[in-house]
């Protein structure tokens, strides 16, 4: 089993009650990882831009994963996709996304553009549970992430 990763857990979420949900689902399945939310896109893309601000050098560990909702207000999910995914310096960081949307043009277009996973909002509360255990499970604990962080970059 490959080693765990503590770097943080980016949770793109505008939604207070599916945070809320997401959150203490994570905490019964024991995630060690730091989690942080954005509940916009402008500040996933400050999040993970953040060590770079007034060319200052910050310790910030970069994110584990992202779990990205397509619907932000203001820069919406798709956009923070197609940016972090062109961008060579953070393009490793893994995307899921996690949203409500099950049309295929959405789906097809976040594959189109380097999104890591799809995962659907399930409405049911067993099925959510369930389908965060599996984000867990391979995304949190049995996943290698790249060891290159922001050094150098």
């Amino acid at each position: 089993m490959a080693a765990q990763s503590f770097n943080p857990l980016l949770i793109a979420e505008d939604s207070d009650e599916d945070f809320e949900i997401l959150e203490l689902l994570m905490q019964q399945m024991k995630v060690q990882n730091p989690i942080h939310r954005c509940t916009n896109g402008d500040k996933v893309l400050d999040f993970v831009y953040q060590d770079r601000a007034n060319g200052k050098q910050r310790n910030i560990q970069r994110p584990s994963v992202i779990l990205l909702d397509l619907n932000l207000p203001g820069t919406d999910g798709r956009e923070v996709l197609e940016q972090l995914k062109q961008d060579q310096s953070v393009k490793e960081i893994p995307i899921v996304v996690f949203t409500t949307s099950s049309n295929p043009k959405d789906i097809e277009f976040c594959y189109q553009n380097g999104a890591n996973g799809y995962l659907i909002k399930p409405v049911d509360s067993d099925e959510l549970e369930r389908t965060v255990q599996a984000f867990v499970d391979y995304w949190l604990q049995a996943n290698t992430p790249p060891v290159n962080g922001y050094e150098g970059k």
